[in-house]
Formats: structure tokens, sequence, C-alpha cells
């Protein structure tokens, strides 16, 4: 990986060199009062050409092909200007620009941005390839939060996000569990999860769960479209949840940042990140180390993250982009706990033989081409190489480890795919409207080996016993293609409605070794099925005023049949051939904005319909026999109150101070998640008796998530004090309350947990940054896993600190 990224700063130091002599437009952006404007976007318009002035409010955009240009130069606060020019082959242009401030007509949502009162926003309407308007939408500012980035604290992270329920049982950070509105937080699997606009999952129509998750020192922000985001993304339930991975910097040929944390438990992290652009040419990088020993007993990690993303501008319409993802992990898994152990101590861990392994790569090809000043294409091309691998003693965690052999289970993943996107302006009635549309391809491969047997050693270590073979052995394949146009009409100027189709064909395969018993092979039969659908969308937006806003959406939405659906746990089991993928849809209606520039809001209702879930129930065969079929048994509704709301009394009273600014926000849920009509069957002295869950709470669905939390801001210095509240849950759609001795069910109890957080930067130069996460010391728990990387009682972490120390060059 070193040389590799040597070889990449000597081309980009070449680079340089070659296209010292092209033309250049240079100048200096700044205010009325002759003060420099850092931060300034200058772009061509028409073409794919930018970049942003720095610092000291200079920029410079070289080889820019001879011609006549318009040179739109934009800035919060700021009025918009157009500059004409025209430049020559070899010219050295000098254009120094002044703006006007424009803080009348800006829009205070965007002001109050513009004052650090928040790391959150919503999504423009129209926002490069995608419609997001008439959707509930969320953006994640990362960088504007105190938080501790370098382990990924996804309680800090996605603090200000109301609804979000996490599981905390990942303490190394190299995994994110989240989840809304009641649904399932395991690994993010109801969330369709990209970065950068594309796939990162194994497969997000047969195997969604979220292994690898990026380093947040270098996510700009996380963008969530709730499920409205079905249409042009074809989500799960959850909706959209996409990283958007730190850009090359356009103000400079050269870049470098280090960021390098120490913490509780042996944590050190380094994060070094360096980028640029040069003519034609754009680039960043990053590295990241991560090593600790874990909070609890048993715990350990050591990971490795890596990114290179390259982007040339081929002429003045066509952007080529190329990136490569790089991720290795050790991880050693502490387990479950009893309730009895949890009790006595949560840190304790009994199992020291468990380790688990997520190498990652993935690649992408990019293309965006500007057809004219009205319709513009995106193409992503794609693709994934990893392996999910774990190795340890499996059992029950009231059984004492025997020191054998221990089990090895090992996935490997092979994905392509390709989405090519759409969007365009026309006119119609008179007004402005938006089209977008797009086509995608994907193919995934999974060959997943199960039940091997491995060593007696404690390290890690996922090769098998001389001889030894893989009890479970098989292969599944997803194709899936689909085709998607949603178009915004506006009737006026406060009023617009959106709508859309989406076309999905999913081809799925699964065939293999089930498993070995009394040394005779027990073959899976092969399952294919091929599905055709359409779902539907509509939304609409009212403005009251410019900066407040009506909305509401419909969207249908779906769940595609898993591996895990189509894996039967005994070879007596029976897949119902008619297993359908579960519908339902989307509701959301609500009222966002705000109050000049002091106060920010979105509170909304929301209905979600999960229809044609699937489970298991007995039945018996015509020769008296009981068997398990899993097929669609029945549905589940969500429904609730998310609201969020930041407020600054500060500038509220005073316009200004001399002393700081406090910004208090409160992120609020209340989730009513049951299920409907849901057939359940035990089975008692040989006879099948008959149940229905209707009524019950969903599992690992509380109805309370609240955040609060206040910011102290002071020039370049803030702190941040935020609390967690949240409800009990189920993990048992049974609701049972009692645990069981394996500690798999049972009440999962409300907890309250705080962090405290501060960072400062001096002469945007040195950073620092410090914290204490579980300020109280808490002993709480978010999960009972039934299989790993438990089982049992999995412990959130306890009092932790960090302090991380910043250099840019």
């Amino acid at each position: 990986m070193k040389q590799a990224l040597t070889i990449f700063l000597m081309l980009i130091l070449s680079l340089n060199a070659a296209s010292a002599q092209k033309n250049i437009l240079r100048g200096k952006v700044v205010d009325q009062n002759k003060q420099p404007v850092p931060g300034a976007a200058l772009v061509l318009e028409g073409t794919v050409r930018g970049v942003q002035s720095d610092n000291s409010g200079n920029y410079a955009m070289r080889d820019i092909p001879q011609g006549s240009y318009v040179l739109s130069v934009r800035m919060l606060g700021f009025k918009e200007i157009s500059v004409p020019f025209s430049i020559k082959e070899q010219e050295n242009l000098e254009l120094d620009l002044t703006l006007q401030e424009d803080l009348l007509s800006l829009d205070a949502f965007e002001f109050s941005v513009s004052r650090g009162i928040m790391g959150q926003e919503r999504l423009p309407e129209v926002d490069r390839f995608r419609i997001n308007a008439g959707k509930k939408t969320e953006v994640i500012r990362v960088g504007e939060i105190n938080a501790n980035l370098a382990m990924n604290n996804s309680r800090q992270v996605f603090g200000r996000t109301p609804g979000i329920s996490i599981w905390e049982n990942d303490g190394s950070g190299i995994q994110l569990g989240v989840a809304s509105r009641g649904l399932n937080p395991n690994r993010s699997w109801e969330f369709n999860v990209r970065m950068n606009g594309y796939d990162i999952t194994p497969d997000p129509m047969g195997y969604p769960e979220a292994y690898f998750t990026p380093p947040m020192e270098v996510v700009e922000q996380i963008e969530i479209i709730r499920g409205a985001s079905s249409i042009q993304y074809g989500s799960q339930f959850g909706g959209l949840m996409n990283f958007v991975v730190r850009k090359p910097d356009k103000s400079t040929r050269f870049t470098f940042e280090t960021l390098n944390t120490v913490g509780s438990d042996g944590l050190f992290s380094t994060f070094n990140y360096l980028g640029g652009t040069e003519g034609k040419w754009s680039y960043m990088a990053y590295y990241q180390k991560r090593v600790g020993n874990g909070w609890r007993e048993n715990s350990s990690f050591d990971t490795d993250h890596a990114h290179v993303l390259v982007n040339y501008a081929a002429n003045n319409r066509l952007m080529l982009g190329f990136e490569m993802t790089y991720m290795d992990t050790e991880s050693q898994q502490p387990a479950g706990l009893t309730d009895e152990q949890f009790r006595n101590d949560p840190r304790v861990s009994t199992r020291e033989r468990n380790w688990f392994s997520t190498p990652w790569v993935i690649p992408a090809l990019t293309a965006e081409y500007i057809v004219s000043d009205k319709t513009k294409i995106s193409w992503k091309t794609f693709a994934t190489f990893a392996e999910r691998n774990s190795v340890g003693f499996m059992r029950p965690i009231f059984q004492e480890d025997d020191l054998g052999n221990r089990q090895v289970d090992r996935d490997f993943y092979t994905t392509y795919g390709s989405e090519i996107r759409m969007i365009t302006e026309y006119a119609l009635f008179g007004k402005s409207n938006t089209l977008a549309a797009g086509l995608r391809y994907f193919n995934g491969f999974i060959d997943r080996k199960q039940l091997g047997e491995g060593d007696n050693g404690r390290r890690m270590n996922f090769d098998l016993v001389e001889g030894g073979i893989f009890q479970r052995d098989f292969d599944f394949r997803n194709i899936n293609h689909a085709a998607f146009a949603e178009n915004i009409f506006r009737f006026s100027d406060k009023f617009l409605v959106t709508t859309g189709l989406r076309y999905e064909r999913i081809f799925s395969n699964m065939e293999g070794l089930f498993n070995i018993v009394n040394d005779q092979e027990q073959i899976l039969l092969p399952q294919t099925r091929t599905r055709n659908f359409l779902l539907g969308a509509v939304g609409a937006e009212y403005k009251v005023t410019p900066s407040m806003e009506f909305y509401s959406n419909f969207s249908q939405a779906y769940r595609p049949v898993l591996i895990s659906d189509l894996t039967p746990p005994a070879t007596t089991d029976v897949i119902d051939e008619n297993l359908q993928d579960s519908r339902g849809f989307n509701f959301d209606i609500g009222y966002r904005g705000a109050v000049q520039n002091w106060m920010k809001f979105d509170v909304g209702y929301f209905y979600l319909n999960y229809a044609d879930r699937i489970g298991t129930i007995a039945r018996m065969n015509e020769a008296g026999e009981i068997f398990q079929f899993r097929t669609n048994l029945g549905n589940s509704v969500s429904q609730g109150f998310e609201g969020y709301v930041e407020i600054d009394p500060v500038t509220a009273l005073a316009k200004t101070s001399r002393f700081g600014y406090l910004h208090f926000f409160a992120s609020l849920a209340f989730i009513d998640a049951r299920y409907g009509d849901f057939a359940t069957t035990t089975v008692r002295d040989g006879e099948i008796v008959q149940g229905n869950l209707q009524g019950n709470r969903v599992e690992n669905a509380a109805r309370r998530i609240n955040r609060y939390g206040v910011t102290y801001r002071y020039n370049r210095f803030s702190t941040t004090w935020q609390l967690s509240d949240i409800g009990d849950a189920f993990a048992d759609a049974s609701n049972t309350v009692t645990p069981n001795a394996a500690a798999t069910v049972g009440l999962i109890p409300a907890y309250q947990v705080q962090d405290l957080s501060a960072s400062m930067d001096i002469n945007r130069r040195y950073i620092f940054r410090a914290g204490i996460n579980n300020l109280t010391n808490e002993m709480y728990f978010t999960r009972r896993a039934g299989g790993y990387p438990g089982p049992g009682i999995m412990p959130g972490d306890g009092r932790t600190f960090y302090f991380t120390f910043g250099l840019k060059l």
C-alpha cells in the first residue's frame, strides 16, 4: 500500500510539471471591504471545471482550453456573480473578483449553518443527479460535530438525527449498526448503504449487511433519505444512507492533514490525508491505522483503511474518475454474557478464542457528462471483492469453552454493478420542471463456507485442520436489473409535486452442500426464483414562507428475500416455493424550516407498513411428521412522531456576542412498532399449537429514542454535551420479559448515556480534540445476540477518554 501511494504521488508531481506551461486563470476573491473570501466556489458555467478560493482568497484554474467563458462565483452570505472572460493559449490571465454581502435575501435555514448552529441540514430539492423534493432527508455534516470520530462513535454522529436506533456492541468502530422507525439495526441492513453513491455491502438484494464503514475522519457528510428513496435507489424500508467521502481540495495543488488520537484501553489512531487540484487533475488519498485493546476483556482490534481517488477533466464537459477503497480488520470478539454475568461485571468475558476479520476492496469508475445547460449524465461502475471470516467457540454462553477445535465460518463476496443516471430541466406551462431517470445492473456472488473444523489455538487463524472440510458449502447469486424515473412538477413558486416509478427484476439462485451428517452429504436442492415488479411514489412540498415548508411523501418499498431466508436451519425444513419479497410502504408528513437565523426545526408523523414478513411455522405432512415451513406470515406497522429542533438563544436575543454562542438541540422520536396479523405455531407434546403475534411490539424497537445536547462556541473553540435517553425494547417477537439461560431473549432495559467532547483549532493549522464518552459510566446494553458476535448480552462500553492532535499543511 505504501508503494502504491508513493507511485501515486510521483504521478501527481509529474502532472504538475507537465501542466506548468499551460494557460492559467488566477486572481483573488474579496468582499466589499477588500477582505479575502476563503472557500468561494468558482465554476466555469456549462463545464465540469471548478475550484475554490484558499484561505487568502486566492484561486487558480489551470489548463483551460482557449475560448470565451462565464465564471460563476458562489459563496454563502454573498450575492452570486457571473463574469464573462476570454483566454488565449498559454495566457496568464489575472481576474480579481469582489463579492457583495447578501444577508437579507439569504435563506435563514442556510444562514444558521454558516453561523455553525448545527452539524445537520437537509438535502436541496435537486442535488446533482437526484431529486430530493417532497422527501424527509437529513445531511449530517460530520466535520461540524464534536464527537469521537477516531472511533466512529455513532451515538454522537447520529445524535441530531431523530429516530435512529443504534446497536452499541462494537466498540472498535469497525461496523455500524443503525436503523430507524422500529426496524432492526443489525449491521444497518434495513438501509441501502452506499459510499459516494455506489454500493458497499455484499449484496443489497440478497445479503445487505454493512460490514464496511468508512472512517468518520474522512467522511464529509452522511446523507439519509428515509423510505422515500425507494424509487431512485430501490431501497429497503429504512431508505438510503450514503457516506460522502471528503473530496479533493480545489483551493490548492497540495494539502496534507494528520490526526492522531490516543485514548482509553490502549487506543491509538493515526489518520493521514493528502489532496489537491492541478489543472485538469484532482486527487486525494487517506490512510488510517487504528489499534486498541477494547473496553472488555478478550477484546482487541487492529484496522487499516486506505482510499485513493483521481479525477480528470477530459474536456470542459466530461469528468472521469477512479477510486479504490481498501480495508483490513483483525478483531478479537469477547462474545456475550448471561444476565447474571452482566450484573456482576459487564467487562468480563469467558471467550478468548473468538476472532473476526473482514478484508474489503472496492474499486469504482465514474464519469459525468454535461450534455447541455439543462441536462447532465452520470455513470458509475463498481465492484466489491471482500470476505467475512470468523473463528471461535460458538456454543451458548452458559457453556464453558472446552478448548477444543474451533468453528470456522467464511464468506467470499464478488460483486459487480453499474448505474447510469440522467437529470434534465424542462419547461412546462411556463414552469421549470425536473426529470431524473436511470438504469441499474448488479451481479452479486456469495461463496459461503461454514461449520469448518479449525485449530484449538487462541490466535486468529481461519485455516482448517489437516484434511478438514466445511460441512456447509454453497453458492448464492443475485442478478438485478432496474429502471426508474421521477419527476418534479412545479405548479407555482410555492407548490410542487413529485411522482415516480421503479421497475425491478431480481433473479436469485442458491445451491450446494448444506451439511454432512454421519458421513452423508445433504445437498441443498437448487432454489431459483425470478421476480418482476413496479414501485410507485408521490410526494409534495408547499412553502409557507421562503424558509418554512410542509412536505409529504408516500413511497412503496420492499425487502428482497435474503440468503438467510432461503437457507433452512435443517434439511427437514421446507422453504415456500412461492416465498415473496416483503412489501409495504412509507408515509411521511411534516413541517420544517427556520426562524430567522436562530432556530431550525423538522417535525413530522410517519407510518411504515411492513407486509409479507417472513417467518417459520410448524406443519404436519401426510405421514404425520412435523416439519418447519418458512413462508410469508404477516405484517407489522410502525408509526410515530419524529422531531428535531436546534436553537441559538444568544443570536435570538442579542444578534451578536463577544462571549460566544450557545446552541441547544433536541432530537425526539416516539415509536409504536407492533405486529399485525402474524401467525405463529409451537409444538407441545407432539401437537401443533396455533398462535398470533398481533399486538406485540416489534423486537429491538424502543418506544422512545430521545437525544439532547448543548454546544458552546467561541471563535475556533467549541464543546458539546449530549444525553441519549433510550427506552426499553424486547429481544424477541414474543415480547419475553424474563431472560432465558442463554440470554438471547428477554427485556433490553432503558438507559441514559452522556457524552462530552470539545474541539479547537489554532490558525486553521493546529487541531485539538478531546472528550469523555459515557461520562457517568452507565452500565447498559442495546442487544441480545442469538449468534456471532455473541451469543448473549452484548454490553455497551463504559467510560472512555480520548485526545486528538492534528496538523494541516
